[in-house]
């Protein structure tokens, strides 16, 4: 009877297909995101009720937070008091660094001063209340903490036009002309917004004419990448020539911008022989490419072009945020398999270690990547919109509210730059290759763990042997400048690392002669002992001025001592002909 059974079992445990339903939920949560702007409502519900529940089971912290808000009152009441006998009654409350929505002077008049005050006293209670609560796991706190921040900025009285005491200044003197302004300006933003046109002001940056304009020529094109090899203006050059990387999540002229804030331009009129990778704008057609097509066919593809065409020569490799990861994967991997192209490594606002990835960690957890994925795998890839809405709710404050404020109710507007037009020039990321880069670096960390894997072996960064110079920038919401720092405990190599002024954009793009910018920089040495960044930042040398002008003489140092002729612009008898003029045409993909 056993024998007899034993086919009827095995036919039983035979696995149904589950790919129909698996695709039965993707479908239903992208259709979701549709709605949430790829927000999973499920990792928040999850966050508020950690919180919740926690809180309900602390009456201690429910007895504080009473305890606070009867302090806060008592304060607020008492600066009540005071302002209505004395007109410069002191602030009972500051706003947080980097908060300018009320340091403007109409805002210490009554009863504005009065509305700021009360504001900011509720925005302390709230943090207080979404913080520091027994048991709620530190990621859904952080949730909880930016979700309410949020809410709160949202009835900020600095965005209401009749709490706003600029806004109704303005209204009194223009006699409200500057609200049909405003609603102007909203037409024409949602009008380019539903035609897909970039913001005003940008068509006077385009590519080839107003930015990314420093000479020279393609020199290799496969499906990912267009390698541009710019022309020398100087009778002599380094030997070594350098090779930048930047990021594919957006268009690579951030290093070529303007002519007078151009890195790409100072490199070459200070004599060194520069390449740089232009990434494919990636469509539905490419959502199965890895993170390993863009190391081979990206990095390693131009390293192979650049040794041809400037054959003995290493090369100063350098890579820009998401560029930069790779390039210190890709490095790691070369140390590994004896490779020894590379003279130096640069990397610019790149993490290497993200347990500590700063506020881009809170869009980024098992519940969000697995409706991130239904998303880019309904698509086949992730929307240039999506990203751009991720960064800007990080900053809501500087890149949504104050525009708000300023565009639709003052009925002004914020100048375009050269700067903010590439930041609307933006790229898509497809499926394969951006899931596998969440879940393997921010969500698993393998690279700083020592387990991401190239071609079967681990890269590991304890076999880089070149020396680095790594930057990162102190307003840095992309990478966090002490996250970055971490490649001191991951290499063991000579590190000159830089903490320069400025945000994960404008801190890097810092040509000499820009007001106001100033840097710290030190080298530890490989045989060094390893400091804390705030032990690091307190010992390093502070000097005024760009950080482009100490990465110059740190290139140099690390570069052959005779001058050479500058090479010809590809090598056609090689197979590495000048195919077509800078910027080149991937550039221009939208």
């Amino acid at each position: 009877m056993n024998e007899v059974s034993r086919p009827e079992i095995k036919a039983a445990e035979v696995p149904h297909d589950t790919e129909v339903f698996r695709a039965i939920d993707r479908m239903r949560e992208a259709l979701s995101a549709r709605m949430t702007g790829g927000l999973s409502p499920a990792a928040l519900a999850l966050a508020l009720f950690d919180w919740s529940i926690h809180l309900a089971s602390a009456p201690g912290k429910r007895l504080e937070l009473i305890d606070k808000a009867l302090r806060k009152s008592t304060r607020l009441s008492g600066y009540l008091c005071a302002a209505g006998v004395h007109d410069n009654t002191p602030s009972c409350i500051e706003p947080l660094p980097g908060d300018y929505r009320f340091t403007g002077e109409a805002w210490k008049e009554q009863p504005y001063a009065v509305y700021a005050q009360a504001f900011l006293l509720t925005q302390q209670w709230w943090h207080n209340a979404t913080r520091e609560v027994p048991g709620v796991t530190p990621h859904h706190e952080d949730v909880v903490s930016f979700a309410a921040r949020q809410m709160l900025d949202m009835f900020s009285p600095s965005n209401n036009p009749f709490t706003n005491p600029e806004v109704v200044n303005k209204a009194l003197a223009t006699g409200g002309a500057n609200f049909l302004a405003g609603f102007q300006n909203w037409l024409e933003d949602m009008n380019r917004l539903a035609g897909g046109h970039p913001p005003v002001g940008a068509e006077e940056f385009v590519p080839g004419r107003d930015v990314a304009v420093t000479p020279g020529k393609v020199v290799f094109r496969n499906h990912l990448i267009e390698l541009i090899q710019y022309s020398p203006t100087t009778d002599t050059v380094m030997a070594e020539p350098v090779l930048i990387v930047p990021a594919w999540i957006m268009k690579y002229y951030i290093l070529d911008l303007s002519p007078e804030n151009s890195l790409v331009r100072y490199l070459v009129g200070q004599g060194h022989t520069v390449f740089a990778v232009s990434w494919r704008n990636p469509g539905a057609d490419d959502r199965n490419l890895m993170l390993d097509d863009y190391r081979h066919m990206g990095i390693m593809a131009a390293l192979d072009a650049i040794a041809t065409i400037v054959p003995d020569s290493k090369i100063h490799a350098t890579g820009y945020c998401l560029g930069g990861t790779l390039l210190a994967i890709a490095a790691a991997a070369m140390a590994r398999a004896g490779d020894d192209r590379l003279s130096t490594l640069t990397l610019f606002a790149a993490q290497t270690d993200f347990s500590e990835p700063g506020e881009l960690a809170l869009f980024i957890d098992s519940s969000q990547m697995h409706f991130l994925e239904s998303m880019m795998w309904y698509r086949g890839y992730l929307s240039a919109d999506q990203m751009a809405g991720a960064f800007q709710i990080l900053k809501s404050n500087d890149l949504v509210w104050s525009r708000l404020v300023h565009d639709y109710l003052m009925g002004e507007r914020t100048p375009m730059n050269d700067l903010m037009a590439w930041n609307a020039d933006s790229t898509r990321m497809p499926y394969r290759m951006h899931a596998e880069y969440l879940q393997r670096l921010y969500l698993d960390n393998e690279l700083a763990a020592g387990r991401f894997m190239v071609d079967g072996r681990p890269a590991a960064l304890q076999n880089i042997r070149v020396p680095m110079f790594v930057v990162g920038t102190e307003r840095d919401h992309v990478a966090p400048w002490r996250s970055v720092y971490k490649i001191h405990q991951l290499a063991d190599t000579d590190v000159t690392f830089v903490l320069t002024s400025g945000g994960h954009n404008a801190g890097i793009v810092s040509e000499p002669g820009h007001r106001g910018r100033h840097y710290h920089i030190a080298t530890r040495l490989a045989a060094d002992i390893c400091l804390g960044p705030d032990e690091w930042a307190a010992g390093a040398e502070a000097k005024d001025g760009s950080w482009w002008e100490a990465w110059l003489p740190w290139l140099a140092a690390h570069s052959g001592k005779d001058r050479v002729a500058p090479p010809q612009l590809g090598a056609a008898d090689k197979g590495f002909p000048a195919i077509a003029e800078a910027p080149g045409t991937y550039v221009f993909q939208k």
